[in-house]
């Protein structure tokens, strides 16, 4: 039985209501995860690390945090939740596939 992937959702949005800035926020805070990867794969340093990647969410940038980044590098787990809360920005978690049609595939 496969359990599906929690993810801790970090939005553009601040706890009242304004929109993040700098636009690329979500782009810079993946690539400084980008080198957190599953043991064994292959690292190409122009992608995103499978446990944190950038969405678009309902036309709101966002980065999607997979919960077993804890498990993997507690401290990159540390600095996310920490990047987040300095920034007053509003977080999720889900557990469900998330599908957008504003997500680049």
């Amino acid at each position: 039985m496969n359990l599906p992937v929690q993810h801790l959702i970090i939005h553009g949005k601040t706890l009242d209501g304004q929109r993040f800035r700098p636009s690329d926020w979500a782009e810079r805070l993946a690539g400084v995860l980008s080198q957190f990867r599953p043991a064994g794969s292959v690292h190409n340093p122009l992608s995103y690390s499978p446990y944190a990647t950038p969405r678009t969410l309902e036309g709101t940038p966002c980065v999607l945090i997979d919960h077993r980044l804890r498990q993997l590098e507690p401290l990159a787990w540390k600095f996310a939740c920490d990047f987040a809360e300095s920034n007053h920005l509003q977080t999720s978690d889900t557990s469900t596939p998330i599908d957008d049609p504003d997500t680049p595939a």
